[in-house]
């Protein structure tokens, strides 16, 4: 407190400092304070508490702006017990406690800054107070969410001047040119995902906690090294049906653009109708599949079992229709509910045994590292969330470029890893020959079937997920076949490079961009305005796919008295019947 005690004749840069001062010292002090006199020139001001003599003048000196003290008078004699909150503890004087703090954590919450606050200075704030605050300073350090949407336009500009072949447009509703959607795909993201990348494109979305409601839609694929890449990315003021419809139809607009023929892809997702019927409609030739992470994750809510979610993993995974049919009887040993649910969705959609194609060895999208990257700007503007992205994703392509320029072998670290795992357990198999392609490959406990016309073994590994599994490494060998000929393009070190081949280049500071004048509306030019609804306060609804929406849920049933509503640990018969014996 010894910081907070004025003196006569102490003097201040100027009358904000002085004003700024004398209430940081009510507020620590716990005591109100009331202004009688304040401007430029003088402040005279007392204890706000009935009684209290304690008054304080200060001036500003001749031909400076410095403000000094010219008498303090009486000592408190109020108790000091403005506890409960300060009326000098306003909303701008929070904003400028917290400022600093917001530019090393923008996730810096309400909450955190209610129990500094009282740490430091012993009041109790609103937590309304603390939110408003919050909102404003982040504003005052990046931008208001009104100026983001404002500087879209110039910002997609941006984007195609500095990065030639990209696409970044914005689209409004309404006469006054609401924000409705954004879609952004940098060429060199065209560019790798053709040349490089896995045939799999993720979909998913992450609500962002900005001032007005939106949600963050992406498509990403896996690199060489199963690595996180992507693809193309955009914002919709509501995640829906339409919504998706839309983005998917942007998706393949961009991709139909930039090849002669469409290649077949593999779309994993949520499951979402919008998802599934314009993946089926836009891209016909290509497989949708169930993000595995997600299924997993709703099982596990839907009955709280870990051990269902372990089962649930290894049928996915089973190469064997029999190994399949083994892990579904185990789920329904361990939940009859569970093994009901889990009919309502098809295995071809995501158990490898059943998908039609190769899955790379990849049930699950990687949205959830993608969400990774702008998780602490959800809160931020829509143009720094989308000026972050931007950034991470030069980073990375620049990263990977430098990094795989060192590499020596033929596939990507991974892909070489399990490469020469199969190789090292293939020394110890016998090879039978039958004709020049196909062999019997005995193990201790299995016998098996390679043919390398075909790419196929018969433990079914190799042809789904494109790398010659032991077996096939075995055979390979014992006809002196290049092993590395044999895996998929996509896994090699010259795929990876390629990936990464093109740049993303620098987009300048929003200070150097030609910004829209809003007089200059009449002249054609697009005014982007906020969308109208904004985002309410308090925890966001959970976010469930449209047909976990309308699937029944299951109904608990007890083994012990056959009644449904509760299980065999809390049924009350046994309870009962005790009671009536005795």
């Amino acid at each position: 407190m010894e910081d907070y005690n004025f003196f006569v004749g102490q003097e201040f840069p100027d009358v904000k400092a002085f004003r700024s001062a004398i209430k940081e010292a009510a507020i620590a002090q716990h005591f109100e304070l009331r202004t009688i006199k304040s401007d430029l020139i003088r402040y005279f001001a007392k204890c706000a508490s009935d009684g209290c003599p304690w008054r304080i003048r200060a001036v500003k000196l001749p031909n400076a702006p410095t403000f000094t003290i010219r008498s303090i008078d009486g000592t408190h004699t109020c108790g000091r017990n403005a506890n409960n909150g300060h009326h000098q503890a306003s909303v701008d004087w929070i904003v400028s406690f917290i400022e600093e703090r917001l530019r090393d954590n923008i996730n810096y919450k309400p909450k955190d800054i209610l129990h500094d606050i009282h740490k430091q200075y012993g009041i109790t704030i609103p937590y309304k107070q603390a939110w408003r605050a919050k909102e404003r300073g982040l504003a005052a350090i990046y931008g208001s969410s009104e100026e983001g949407y404002y500087l879209l336009p110039s910002y997609c500009e941006e984007i195609k001047k500095t990065n030639p072949g990209s696409i970044a447009e914005v689209f409004t509703a309404g006469e006054d040119n609401r924000f409705q959607r954004l879609f952004v795909c940098f060429r060199a993201s065209i560019y790798g995902f053709f040349n490089g990348c896995l045939p799999i494109v993720g979909l998913g979305g992450i609500q962002l906690k900005s001032k007005y409601l939106s949600t963050l839609l992406s498509a990403t694929s896996f690199d060489a090294d199963g690595g996180l890449f992507p693809l193309a990315f955009g914002v919709v003021d509501v995640e829906n049906d339409d919504s998706w419809t839309w983005f998917l139809s942007e998706l393949h607009r961009v991709l139909e653009g930039n090849t002669e023929c469409m290649p077949e892809f593999i779309f994993l997702s949520d499951g979402q109708q919008g998802i599934t019927d314009t993946v089926r409609s836009k891209f016909p030739s290509s497989s949708h599949a169930f993000c595995m992470r997600h299924l997993a994750e709703s099982i596990s809510k839907e009955f709280k079992n870990s051990r269902l979610v372990h089962l649930l993993w290894k049928a996915a995974y089973a190469t064997t229709t029999i190994a399949f049919k083994e892990k579904i009887a185990e789920i329904e040993e361990v939940s009859p509910e569970a093994a009901k649910w889990l009919q309502h969705f098809d295995p071809s959609q995501w158990a490898l045994v059943h998908f039609k194609g190769t899955r790379f060895g990849h049930l699950s999208s990687n949205i959830d590292e993608f969400t990774k990257w702008i998780l602490d700007a959800r809160e931020l503007p829509i143009i720094q969330v989308m000026e972050r992205i931007h950034s991470k994703l030069k980073t990375e392509f620049d990263d990977r470029r430098i990094k795989s320029s060192s590499w020596c072998s033929v596939l990507a670290p991974s892909a070489e890893k399990l490469m020469n795992e199969a190789i090292n357990r293939a020394s110890i198999y016998q090879v039978l020959r039958s004709d020049e392609v196909e062999f019997e490959v005995l193990s201790a406990d299995r016998s098996d079937i390679v043919n390398i016309g075909s790419y196929s073994c018969s433990c079914r590994d190799w042809q789904l997920n494109g790398i010659p599994c032991s077996h096939a490494a075995a055979a390979l060998i014992s006809c002196r076949k290049d092993v590395y000929a044999f895996t998929h393009k996509s896994f090699t070190v010259a795929s990876y490079r390629n990936t990464y081949a093109e740049s993303i280049q620098y987009i300048p500071a929003k200070l150097e961009w030609s910004k829209t004048d809003k007089s200059s509306m009449d002249d054609n030019i697009l005014v982007v305005r906020p969308p109208k609804l904004r985002r309410p306060p308090g925890r966001p609804e959970k976010r469930m796919c449209v047909d976990e929406l309308s699937r029944e849920k299951h109904t608990v049933h007890c083994s012990r008295c056959n009644q449904t509503g509760h299980y065999k640990r809390t049924c009350k018969a046994e309870m009962i019947n005790s009671i009536e014996q005795f």
